[in-house]
């Protein structure tokens, strides 16, 4: 091997060897306890442009009710664990993530839950959300959401009356037309329309496409005198027919 050639080899020896060093230091300071206190919590929730459930300063009184609240605190103090942890089970709070940074400030990105439908009975009110579980009502929460009312309870809700708040969402006819479902019995469940009358009448939520499609098409094609019955409700319950009755 020639001298210059050498010379280089240990040139970039020196290199790598001072590239290593340098990341050591950087990564034994991340890593090492600092004697600085905790400067500041911050809260990053992400869709609070598209909805605000809950405030910075409630976060910060569920942390100090849980003695995690890190401000002020050493870093050996503070657990990113439990803060993560009682942020996650807020009953209005999807998803949480907690890291510090740096400058030791404390970050926690969180998402809310969304509600899907919004069900009242007489024992109370409360949502089922986009994952289908049951959240709590505040009166914050002003999405525009399916109305259910009745007698109805989780189950029925998460399942059957979710899958046709979510239809409802993308189907722009009815969207616009049925402004709440009343529950008597999973099978006798009736559809409000925006214009209160006439009801109708759509059984059990078993096949509700096939039969709000038949609903359509009688609406858009049946005669002007048969739309001045003014009839109080349709039935739509049985295939082929469209019952009205007074």
């Amino acid at each position: 091997m020639s001298r210059t050639a050498i010379i280089v080899w240990k040139s970039i020896g020196v290199s790598v060897v001072a590239i290593l060093l340098i990341a050591a230091a950087v990564w034994g300071y991340l890593m090492s306890p600092t004697t600085e206190p905790c400067r500041a919590i911050i809260y990053d929730i992400q869709d609070r442009g598209a909805r605000m459930y809950l405030t910075e300063q409630e976060l910060n009184q569920l942390l100090q009710n849980e003695d995690i609240y890190p401000v002020g605190w050493q870093q050996n103090r503070v657990s990113l664990y439990r803060i993560e942890s009682a942020v996650q089970h807020h009953p209005m709070v999807r998803t949480a993530e907690c890291y510090i940074t740096p400058r030791f400030d404390v970050h926690v990105q969180l998402t809310q839950r969304v509600p899907l439908v919004r069900v009242q009975t007489a024992a109370g009110m409360y949502f089922i959300d986009t994952d289908r579980k049951v959240m709590p009502y505040r009166t914050a929460v002003k999405d525009n959401v399916l109305y259910v009312t009745g007698t109805v309870g989780p189950q029925l809700a998460s399942t059957q009356l979710a899958d046709f708040a979510l239809w409802l969402q993308s189907n722009k006819y009815w969207r616009k037309q049925i402004s709440h479902v009343y529950v008597q019995s999973p099978h006798m469940i009736y559809l409000y329309t925006t214009t209160g009358s006439p009801r109708i009448l759509l059984g059990s939520m078993s096949g509700f496409e096939q039969k709000l499609k038949k609903m359509r098409t009688f609406q858009e094609n049946s005669q002007d005198a048969v739309k001045d019955k003014h009839y109080t409700e349709y039935d739509i319950r049985f295939a082929g027919q469209v019952i009205g009755r007074n």
